[in-house]
């Protein structure tokens, strides 16, 4: 319990860092959240003097008012804090691995972890599996992790040959795909795969090994045997 207790305060301490740093670097954040708060409550009032004017249900929707102008103001404030933090981390490698995390908690399948490196040029691929199919989010250089993204469709269409692939490009250029809205365009793919096939698909991807550079010196083929047992 006391360990629960401890969590919820860290992470209330850590929200109301992010919406500190949020409003001493976005000057409009609070202004816009207190509209919107204050528009909120508005609405309840006036549909509580629309549902009748007893005492009873002013109280009601008074407190439902209060209650509606909180969760918008923190809804408002914490739209803007992902914004900020989005912005701030864009461009950076690895940035698309933050974000994954909103992606996969919402029906999809795959890691945080790149499957396709390029480490001289920290051109990175990732993979997302779901009902939309097979997304892979090239991040980088469009030249250059182009030839990354090929090599996977390569790859994919030996084990998985059938299922549509769809490509994400977080570069940078104008034709890419901005790192706040990556999630968004995750989301929005038709569902073209049926949930019963999701597992064979998921099986099938996780037989797959990782494009990704093996430090020099380091024999791939002995990394796992050479864990000695506790």
């Amino acid at each position: 319990m006391a360990k629960n207790t401890r969590k919820s305060s860290g992470r209330f301490a850590q929200m109301w860092e992010i919406w500190k740093l949020t409003a001493k670097t976005d000057k409009t954040a609070v202004p816009v959240a207190l509209a919107f708060a204050v528009g909120a409550f508005a609405v309840s009032m006036l549909l509580g003097f629309l549902g009748g004017a007893s005492a009873l249900s002013f109280s009601v929707w008074t407190v439902l008012g209060v209650v509606a102008a909180a969760i918008t103001f923190i809804a408002v404030i914490s739209r803007r804090a992902e914004k900020m933090a989005y912005e701030r981390i864009e461009g950076q490698p690895g940035a698309v691995g933050a974000i994954l995390q909103t992606v996969l908690k919402r029906g999809w399948s795959g890691s945080e972890e790149p499957i396709a490196v390029n480490a001289k040029s920290q051109d990175l691929v990732y993979r997302v599996s779901g009902r939309g199919g097979i997304v892979l989010i090239a991040e980088g250089h469009r030249s250059s992790v182009s030839r990354l993204v090929e090599d996977e469709k390569r790859r994919l269409d030996k084990i998985a040959n059938g299922v549509p692939v769809t490509v994400l490009w977080v570069c940078g250029d104008e034709h890419s795909v901005r790192l706040g809205k990556v999630a968004s365009s995750v989301f929005k793919l038709p569902k073209v795969v049926r949930t019963a096939e999701l597992g064979e698909i998921n099986r099938r991807l996780s037989t797959m090994r990782l494009n990704v550079p093996v430090p020099k010196g380091v024999d791939p083929t002995k990394v796992r045997g050479s864990a000695k047992p506790r």
